[in-house]
């Protein structure tokens, strides 16, 4: 009964599934790069320079490194089996449905709690410039704008995201155009003094609080790398999704050098790393400040929206399609597997976003009780996302050459070596968490694993349940057996 709709609507498919290919190449590459320019980079930095002055460098080259790694075994799965699901469809197939399932829902629920932030965040500024509007009205507005982007179909999403990343990209890439040539001194107006190469060894050196504070730097700036497996899941609704997932995986190298390496090292040569003004207005706006350019906080404000709107219409979007696949693999309410005759899985998006307006609710009503247990149980999520793809990858190579070889694309360096060292450096940073309390890093980890604790609870006693009625299936006959068969519960490499 339920199945029929399903088929009608997905003419134009992906995959068998009810999505459609409606994501242009052009959505798919700004996507991607997008995809690892979060708010955080603008917003967060301040604090891991403080934290590790110039040092902060070799956080990001540390944080970016273990992101490339992470991409390169994300993108050799998802080119052999580009899907909705991604990681958490791999992980189903590689682990077990527990690992899909729990992995599945804790990614979820980070994304619908970064809603909430993100829509606050981007009320603060929208409130400072139009007062007679109150923020909470501002987030309504937001949350409700991007719903109907996302609601339309596809290829809307891809429009909206195109158009916000890419004044993300240009922004980025004219501040280190701009502040590169301040550095060396051939931009007029900029206190030759003060901006220089000198910065990063001057104030104390490169390292001025020892090199224990480059781990207290990853700590910092970890999750605002959160985001870059993006465009494995919406290279399943794009025309040629091996195409597009061989692209997103091979450019990530460049895209973290150029924008997170980059821009950083753009604000630590403009400015010393212990500047007041990095403090008080944020690194970005400081280094805007110091070269003279009016309004300088204005425009990154504006820059700031622009990539708070970006990640919120992302983060809804990436929400709604792990609960698309969740559905369509019985890990999830039925009504999340469906689509709309345009392809648009309506009901895991409403779903996604209706947790996003209580957390915003929380947020306003209950800041430093509910909503804060939120954001401190969903903020280690990225690591275990991490390291779920690579214990997935390392049974998924054996699985993908033993079944279809010919789909093995792109392909792991030094496999399974490399593959090893970047779970156990993952594993580290966690480790080292535990170790924080003054950036909450303890809380973090252990809230985060509480919450993961329960989802595995659930998920074994699920996979109990099926269990029991598979064994009722054997005993009742042909026709309970067919109907369980009809579940969609293994994803196919093929």
């Amino acid at each position: 009964m339920t199945s029929q709709p399903t088929k009608k609507t997905a003419a134009p498919a992906v995959g068998g599934h009810g999505l459609q290919a409606g994501l242009k190449d052009r959505h798919l590459s700004m996507i991607a790069i997008g995809g690892v320019i979060g708010a955080g980079l603008f917003v967060g930095s301040s604090s891991g320079i403080a934290t590790a002055g110039p040092g902060i460098l070799l956080s990001y080259a540390l944080v970016g490194t273990l992101v490339v790694l992470v991409m390169r075994m994300l993108g050799e799965m998802s080119a052999a089996n580009p899907t909705s699901g991604s990681f958490s469809a791999h992980a189903d197939r590689a682990l077990g449905r527990w690992a899909g399932f729990s992995i599945g829902w804790l990614y979820w629920f980070f994304w619908v709690v970064v809603l909430a932030v993100e829509a606050t965040a981007g009320a603060v500024i929208l409130e400072g410039w139009i007062p007679a509007v109150p923020q909470w009205a501002w987030a309504l507005i937001v949350m409700i704008v991007l719903t109907a982007t996302n609601l339309v179909s596809v290829g809307s999403y891809g429009e909206f995201e195109f158009w916000f990343a890419g004044i993300k990209v240009v922004a980025i890439a004219a501040f280190i155009v701009i502040g590169g040539l301040a550095v060396f001194g051939v931009l007029p107006g900029v206190d030759s003094d003060q901006a220089g190469l000198s910065n990063l060894t001057g104030h104390g050196g490169f390292l001025p609080n020892g090199p224990g504070a480059i781990l207290t730097g990853v700590l910092l700036v970890v999750f605002s790398f959160m985001g870059s497996e993006i465009a494995t899941l919406a290279a399943g609704e794009s025309e040629n999704p091996q195409k597009a997932v061989t692209k997103a995986t091979n450019s990530i190298i460049w895209r973290v050098a150029v924008f997170y390496l980059g821009s950083i090292l753009v604000v630590v040569s403009l400015l010393p790393w212990d500047s007041k003004a990095i403090a008080e207005d944020g690194s970005y706006v400081a280094a805007l400040d110091s070269l003279s350019i009016p309004h300088a906080g204005q425009i990154m404000n504006f820059i700031v929206l622009t990539s708070v709107l970006s990640c919120l219409n992302s983060g809804l979007y990436t929400a709604s399609r792990m609960a698309f696949s969740l559905g369509q693999r019985g890990d999830a309410p039925k009504g999340f597997g469906r689509t709309t005759g345009n392809g648009v899985p309506r009901t895991a998006i409403l779903a996604s976003v209706a947790f996003g307006f209580v957390a915003v609710f929380f947020n306003y009503k209950f800041p430093d009780s509910v909503f804060l247990f939120l954001v401190n149980s969903s903020g280690a999520v990225a690591l275990f996302v991490w390291l779920v793809i690579c214990f997935s990858q390392l049974r998924m190579r054996r699985i993908i050459q033993r079944e279809a070889p010919e789909k093995l694309v792109v392909k792991m360096w030094l496999y399974p070596y490399l593959t090893w060292a970047t779970a156990a450096l993952i594993v580290f940073v966690l480790g080292y968490m535990l170790t924080d309390t003054e950036h909450d890093g303890r809380k973090t980890v252990l809230l985060s694993l509480l919450v993961a604790a329960l989802v595995l609870i659930v998920a074994f006693v699920k996979e109990k349940v099926g269990a029991g009625r598979g064994n009722a299936a054997v005993v009742a006959g042909p026709d309970v057996e067919d109907a369980e068969d009809a579940s969609p519960g293994k994803v196919k490499t093929g």
